[in-house]
């Protein structure tokens, strides 16, 4: 059986708000240096994949996992599209019908996209080590040799032995304590969320424990629409199926569990401090990603896009996004989701999107709002294009600041240059494209009585938006 990496791409990352949001979550964002973590994570899988990669994201992100994947040279054989989380069964399920169309079975090789993975090598081993395992049937997890007693993990007990070994038991997130005492006796392992098996193997033993989560799964991918590389499955089939972990519907219930304890440098960055154990540090700890000027500072994380100076500060965390700024005691970063729910229960949209927004014709800053007005600064990509759209609320004048716009304005069609402008008024149809070879730079001034993303009538639309 070939290996076909399996993406899990799905996440929403809010332990590292504000860097992190929901419609620009962490396996988007280059925060190890290189590329995003998605495109870290085909980099390092590329090559042991035998097969194009299947992809498994959340429906609002796919244009952008689409573009992040094409800038590093990945051609996926799909991009399976979950109208809504149910979790890593079925979103493995969906992954594992998807690899049978061909006919023939596969090893899934089943990666997050949001982790880290440093010793490439060791990664590499670690899959054919496991391979002989897989092929027999059995369901492969990679474990993590334990650095230090960390409670934030699961934790894999293992038969004695070398190589893969049987899973004995499967442990929840412990006190420090006890995590202590999983370290010092050797047998166990973090749950690091990676998988080999076959596509099959996987199918036959969520029907045996969880049929009821394989029957959802197997009517929505039979109904799914296939459109280019995408498939899109229905909202109300998929959100009829039980959300669970692969851990909890077949892997803590299945006698074929099998575990390989690795040590390939991972880490599921699942906090602002597990970002900064990662970081390089200077001679006092502190790790800093941008201009940071450090004085009697030890153990800081600091985010930024401008100049920053600490003064005094030991184990603070200051992460700065141009709307919305965190500073926290880097013990206490876990509490960044409890801060993040909050939002989400107020009127700010801060969890949810960044003030710059990218769009799969490019991308607009919300640079200025208030009453009854609202200033954008829009670019889109050479050839791309807007929807065919209009607003029952307000009106926009459009100036380009640099390239050529094309504006369809009612029956009139514009050809606009550096330093022209427009005014499309209330209610007008109206399209916006991008007719040059370089990017196309405009600010938009938006005046009515609301200015809410969802004011927005499309009559044609290239990327099957609604």
């Amino acid at each position: 059986m070939k290996i076909l990496p399996v993406l899990l791409s799905g996440g929403s990352g809010t332990r590292l708000w504000p860097l992190s949001r929901e419609n620009y979550p962490k396996q988007f964002l280059p925060l190890t240096g290189g590329g995003s973590l998605l495109q870290e994570t085909w980099k390092r899988v590329e090559r042991v994949a035998e097969a194009a990669p299947l992809v498994v994201a959340n429906e609002e992100h796919r244009f952008l996992a689409a573009e992040q994947l094409r800038e590093v040279g990945a051609a996926p054989q799909a991009v399976i599209l979950e109208p809504v989380g149910r979790n890593t069964a079925p979103a493995i399920a969906l992954a594992a019908l998807q690899a049978l169309q061909s006919g023939e079975d596969a090893l899934l090789l089943v990666l997050p996209t949001d982790h880290v993975v440093a010793d490439v090598p060791a990664f590499h081993a670690a899959v054919a080590g496991a391979r002989a395992s897989a092929e027999a049937g059995r369901l492969v997890t990679f474990g993590i040799l334990p650095s230090a007693p960390e409670t934030g993990y699961g934790y894999i007990r293992s038969a004695p032995g070398e190589g893969v070994r049987e899973v004995l038991e499967f442990v929840e997130k412990p006190d420090a304590a006890t995590a202590a005492g999983y370290v010092d006796s050797g047998d166990y392992a973090w749950n690091s969320g990676m998988f080999l098996f076959g596509a099959q193997r996987y199918l036959d033993a969520l029907g045996q424990y969880r049929p009821d989560i394989l029957a959802a799964v197997r009517v929505a991918f039979e109904q799914a629409a296939r459109d280019a590389d995408f498939v899109r499955v229905p909202k109300d089939l998929f959100a009829a199926c039980p959300s669970e972990s692969i851990d909890y519907a077949v892997m803590e219930k299945t006698d074929s569990a099998s575990v390989l304890p690795v040590d390939v440098g991972w880490s599921d960055i699942g906090s602002w401090s597990a970002l900064w154990a990662i970081t390089p540090r200077d001679a006092d700890g502190n790790a800093h990603a941008d201009d940071v000027i450090a004085i009697d500072s030890r153990n800081t994380y600091v985010h930024a896009d401008k100049l920053v100076v600490t003064i005094g500060l030991d184990d603070v965390v200051v992460v700065d996004t141009p709307d919305a700024l965190l500073v926290a005691d880097r013990s206490q970063v876990q509490k960044v989701k409890d801060a993040v729910a909050q939002l989400k229960d107020g009127t700010r949209t801060h969890a949810i999107s960044h003030r710059k927004v990218y769009r799969p014709w490019g991308a607009y800053d919300s640079i200025d709002n208030g009453a009854r007005f609202q200033v954008k600064r829009i670019t889109v990509k050479p050839g791309a294009s807007l929807s065919l759209q209009m607003h029952h609320h307000r009106a926009e004048h459009w100036i380009v600041v640099s390239g050529t716009a094309r504006v369809t304005r009612g029956d009139e069609v514009l050809l606009l240059s550096e330093n022209q402008s427009t005014y499309i008024p209330l209610g007008v149809t109206h399209r916006l494209d991008n007719p040059g070879r370089l990017p196309l730079e405009l600010i938009e001034v938006q005046s009515g009585s609301y200015l809410g993303e969802d004011d927005i009538v499309r009559f044609e639309d290239v990327y099957g938006r609604s």
